[in-house]
Formats: C-alpha cells, sequence, structure tokens
C-alpha cells in the first residue's frame, strides 16, 4: 500500500515534468495561434526589435561622411548612394561645389539643382524633375558612376568630365586646360580626398566604402 502511494506519487511527478517541458517546446518552437497566445511577450519583443533594426539599418550614416544639416537630405544622398554604389562622401563633395545644398540653384548655362544638373542630362539618367532633390541626386549620382567606369574609376577624370563633358576629357586625354575645371577638380578631389573610386555592385560598395553598421570606421569613431 505504501509502495503504491509513492508510485502514484512519482507518475504524477512526472506527469507534471512532461506537461512543463511540452509546453516549453510548443511556446518556443512552435508557430500558431495557440503559442502565440502563449507566448505574447516574446513574439512582441521580437517583432519590436526587428522593427527597430530595420529603422536603425535605413537611418544609419557613418560618422565620417559630411553632412548638408538636413537630415532628410543627408538621408536621400546616403540611400541613392548605396543603392547605385557610389560613396556618399563623394557625392556629398559634388553638391557642396555645384549647388551649397541649395536644391533651387540654377547656372547661368542652364543647370539646376542640387547637383547642377542639365535638362538633357537629367533626362538621360530618368529625372524629368530637377527641382526634385531626391530625383535630382539620384540623376546625378548614376551619372557620376557613369562617368567613374568609363574612366575607370579615375576620380579627377570623372569629376572633369561631370564639369566639363566627357567629350571635352577625351579629346584633351585628361583634365582639360580650363581653369574652371581644374579648379573644380581640386576642390573636390581635396573635400574627398581620394583619387581611385572603383565601379562595384552596391552591395559591395557598401562593405568597401564601410557605409553598413558595425563597420571598421563605426566602431573606432564609437
Amino acid at each position: 500500500m505504501h509502495l503504491t502511494r509513492r508510485n502514484t506519487r512519482l507518475r504524477s511527478f512526472t506527469n507534471v515534468v512532461f506537461t512543463l517541458f511540452a509546453l516549453f517546446t510548443l511556446t518556443n518552437f512552435v508557430d500558431s495561434p495557440f503559442t502565440r497566445v502563449l507566448a505574447p511577450v516574446s513574439v512582441a519583443a521580437k517583432t519590436a526589435a526587428a522593427v527597430a533594426n530595420a529603422v536603425a539599418a535605413e537611418d544609419f550614416i557613418p560618422a565620417d561622411v559630411p553632412t548638408s544639416g538636413d537630415r532628410d537630405l543627408d538621408r536621400i544622398i546616403m540611400q541613392v548612394g548605396e543603392r547605385d554604389g557610389v560613396d556618399p562622401r563623394l557625392i556629398h563633395a559634388v553638391i557642396w561645389q555645384e549647388s551649397r545644398y541649395n536644391q533651387n540653384a540654377t547656372s547661368h548655362v542652364g543647370a539646376k539643382g542640387l547637383m547642377q544638373l542639365m535638362p538633357a542630362t537629367g533626362k538621360r539618367f530618368g529625372c524629368d524633375d530637377l527641382s526634385d532633390a531626391a530625383s535630382n541626386v539620384e540623376a546625378g549620382t548614376k551619372y557620376l558612376r557613369w562617368l567613374l567606369n568609363r574612366f575607370n574609376g579615375d576620380v579627377s577624370l570623372a569629376l572633369a568630365a561631370y564639369n566639363a563633358g566627357e567629350g571635352s576629357v577625351e579629346k584633351h586625354g585628361g583634365i582639360p586646360p580650363f581653369s574652371e575645371t581644374q579648379n573644380y577638380v581640386r576642390i573636390i578631389t581635396g573635400r574627398y580626398g581620394k583619387t581611385y573610386h572603383p565601379v562595384l555592385a552596391p552591395e559591395d560598395a557598401a562593405a568597401y566604402f564601410n557605409l553598413l553598421p558595425g563597420s571598421p570606421q563605426e566602431v573606432a569613431a564609437n
């Protein structure tokens, strides 16, 4: 009789342990309405963390990338640079020289917007509204990438072509002998600090130019 009671208690204890183990397994490894009710806090926490990480990644700008003073514009430049595989630092240097970040700037020859694109160049690279900041930066960046590719990553020649036209660079076999173009190249390369920019796939460029959260430059800055 005594042994029977002990065996009954042991079986009851074993059943409780088995039930707890089964619930643990269900709530941690099986996705269903039942398990989501059992573990709402865990699911909500994971969802919130995922959203927060996505927002942080989208808003991430390395500490050494220049700023326009306008966070929205900085984000546009960063995202366009990542999408087109062009270093945002170079885009900033070009915009600073071209318009000082004034999206309403217009030159005496009719170039418009942040990256001072001629209407024909804008259309060539998909921009019909040069006064739209995002569209202007996108088209100007695509043009920069096209020039970098044409001149094998030579930043000076790409910039000279951006200012004076690729035909002029090819005609003179290098930077044209125009004081405006020579000063233009000197100022922008001085601000950018590099004379070579490889043309890479966007995902490779993001890693090469340290544009990802947790990159060596960002870790060092923090």
